[in-house]
């Protein structure tokens, strides 16, 4: 775990920790070089003992970072340092969309088709790239506090499932595919599915398939009918519905053929919820699949933490097809199926009449033992002191159910065994991070238990958290000190070190200025002492901006603590954005706080435009919406766009036009067709602006 203030690439700071996976651990942290928040995700030590894992990690982390959308979390960096290696991203102040469905129960339709929609736009520009997300769940999901939603981890999935397939990977089994659970192999029709099952569980506060272990939810994938969503959510829109149904297909040639066509039917749904809109795929004769034993300990494997590499090849799958409607030409296929399920049967009841006979023998050898006394059980019973007279006595006494003291102060335990006529003994203290100070951790009888009236009850009491426990020191007095040497003293004194920079005229540089606790306070090992070192007198060395980005400009003079301002003028000869020269010349020592003018080219002097239009509805057809696109001429330039119009003739107006004098207005048209269905063309025509 690393602690509050370590720098990690002498560039990010660590501030504090946010979460934890059985991966990685996460961190914010400060980025002082661009002066912003970012998270840092650290991988685990197990994992970076594995040096073919920590190369596919990195590339695929690589590989994420050539993603840039505003519903991805993207990834600025990746690096590593003493042994550890790192994905610094962006930071997004907000929460997961798990714990927000936790939060609320379940969703509106509405919101949760527009976080299915913006989740959707994420994965689609992945899928562009050719990177399967393979892992999308609501821990993945985090909408931010200005409502963005964004997905995060793309790509990292793919380098666990890879090479180890471990348990927070396999913690995702409720939102898996039946493809990934079956054999791990993926495509965009992976995600797909995961993300049907996101929608089912916003909208109905659960999830379709669960059970006691990874193992039988992974089956279940594989076999079980989903409950439809709206057996728990009453007012759920038939086409949201259907729309969840066809993504969680188990077959996924009966799911959406990509992520776009599954965006164009959400997209519907917010216009018309309650249409009957959404094409499902016809079911394929081999519907049903049962599953071999070995697919059955495949799928344990994957959830017990085996690496890929151990697994052993799969030998040929049985296939079990769904029955189709009678054919005389299928005899021998059903006849061959039918041999197949009575071996089954066979093997089933060959099991049962072992289970059944070692039961007997166990049965038989427990009434044995006990008539010769062989066996002794019991809480409260001393075998080698207790007189014959004494066990007679005991065995009158009532017997009683044994409850749970964990959590109960002594005085409150012992309360409560007086009421069942048990006594508490206390067998000793030990340190807990769960339990308060002189609450029981554990007994010696666990609850459910049938003890006799009279018995002792151990227990074991918290003496409290570590730190409650550790010892008091005096904080060293390390003013004036070289900043290692008070380093050092510190440590020599069993506290941590936290270490701050200040500029000083009376301090030598990298001696110690101040501490904080002072000297000679009492503190408890463990304890942090920040000690504040001097960077000697306060002047900074300018750098040279010029020919740099505004913002890479004004990071690089804020970094050395200058200030800056900003003008603009027009240039022919350096690129739109870029410094054409600055106030202070470089490498010239000013004071720290020293205002830097820096002058920011706008490019060429250039013309702007507007478009006014009102767009009326062709009559030919019954139009229910439209989508307008403006778009720059001979480019895919997006000018401005008007989704989901509905009132027609609709006004539209984009000003601020740069460049170009034409443009291309493109019109998508939903209608209905004679029988009710929504169809939909397009419409392109060129268009001319008009100058500001």
């Amino acid at each position: 775990m690393l602690k509050r203030g370590i720098f990690i690439a002498d560039r990010y700071e660590i501030v504090d920790k946010i979460g934890t996976g059985g991966m990685s651990d996460v961190y914010k942290a400060m980025d002082h070089t661009l002066g912003r928040y970012v998270a840092i995700k650290v991988l685990k030590e197990e994992f970076c003992e594995d040096m073919t894992f920590v190369t596919k990690f990195r590339t695929e982390a690589q590989s994420a970072a050539g993603l840039e959308h505003p519903n991805i979390v993207n990834v600025y960096d990746v690096g590593s340092e003493n042994g550890f290696h790192y994905i610094v991203m962006e930071y997004v102040e907000g929460i997961t969309l798990k714990t927000y469905i936790e939060k609320k129960g379940r969703l509106t339709y509405k919101e949760a088709l527009s976080i299915a929609i913006q989740v959707g736009r994420g994965i689609q520009a992945a899928h562009a790239k050719n990177i399967i997300h393979r892992d999308i769940k609501p821990q993945n999901i985090i909408i931010s506090t200005e409502g963005k939603v964004k997905v995060t981890d793309f790509g990292i999935a793919r380098a666990v499932s890879e090479h180890t397939i471990h348990s927070d990977v396999m913690g995702s089994v409720h939102y898996v595919s039946p493809e990934q659970a079956r054999n791990g192999y993926v495509s965009n029709k992976s995600d797909i599915y995961s993300l049907g099952i996101v929608m089912y569980e916003m909208v109905t506060g659960r999830v379709p398939f669960d059970g006691e272990s990874t193992v039988a939810v992974a089956i279940k994938h594989l076999q079980d009918e989903m409950v439809a969503p709206s057996a728990y959510a009453k007012d759920l829109p038939i086409s949201l519905e259907k729309i969840i149904l066809k993504c969680t297909q188990k077959s996924p040639d009966r799911r959406y053929d990509s992520m776009e066509s599954l965006l164009i039917d959400l997209r519907k749904a917010l216009l018309s919820p309650n249409e009957d809109f959404v094409t499902m795929i016809p079911l394929s004769r081999d519907k049903t699949r049962v599953m071999s034993e070995d697919e059955v300990k495949e799928i344990q494997k994957k959830t017990s933490g085996v690496k890929a590499s151990d697994t052993p090849e799969p030998e040929k799958k049985i296939r079990k097809k769904a029955q189709p409607e009678p054919d005389p030409e299928e005899d021998d296929d059903e006849a061959e199926e039918g041999r197949f399920l009575n071996s089954k049967m066979e093997k089933v009841v060959n099991i049962m009449r072992i289970v059944v006979a070692i039961v007997i023998v166990l049965i038989v050898v427990y009434i044995i033992g006990s008539f010769f006394d062989i066996f002794k059980f019991g809480p409260g019973k001393n075998n080698n002191n207790t007189s014959i007279s004494e066990e007679y006595e005991n065995d009158d006494k009532k017997e009683v159910t044994m409850i749970d003291l964990k959590g109960m102060t002594v005085s409150e335990a012992r309360s409560e065994l007086s009421k069942l006529g048990l006594s508490l003994r206390e067998e000793k203290t030990e340190i807990s991070e769960e339990y308060k100070k002189g609450e029981i951790i554990s007994q010696t009888v666990t609850e459910g238990t049938k003890v006799k009236e009279g018995d002792t009850i151990g227990v074991v009491v918290s003496s409290g958290t570590e730190a409650e426990n550790a010892k008091e020191v005096e904080v060293p007095d390390v003013r004036g000190y070289d900043s290692d040497t008070a380093w050092q003293m510190l440590e020599d004194a069993n506290l941590n070190v936290k270490r701050e920079f200040e500029y000083s005229e009376d301090v030598a540089a990298s001696k110690v200025i101040r501490q904080d606790p002072e000297k000679g306070t009492t503190v408890k090992e463990g304890d942090t002492v920040t000690i504040y070192v001097s960077q000697g007198v306060e002047s900074v060395k300018v750098p040279n901006v010029e020919e740099k980005t505004q913002s890479k400009a004004e990071a690089a003079l804020i970094a050395v603590g200058l200030k800056c301002k900003v003008k603009e003028e027009y240039s022919d000869q350096v690129d739109s954005g870029k410094v054409i020269s600055q106030s202070v010349e470089a490498d010239k020592y000013v004071d720290k706080g020293t205002t830097v003018t820096i002058t920011v080219s706008k490019g060429p002097e250039k013309s702007t435009y507007y478009y006014k239009a009102n767009i009326k509805a062709p009559t030919n057809v019954t139009v229910v919406s439209a989508d307008i696109e403006l778009y720059k001429a001979e480019s895919d330039d997006l000018v401005k766009s008007w989704t989901g119009v509905t009132e027609f003739p609709y006004s539209i107006e984009a000003y601020d036009i740069e460049d170009v004098p034409e443009g291309t207005l493109n019109i998508t048209w939903y209608y209905e067709d004679e029988e009710g269905n929504t169809q939909s063309y397009n419409d392109s025509r060129n268009v001319v602006f008009k100058k500001q």
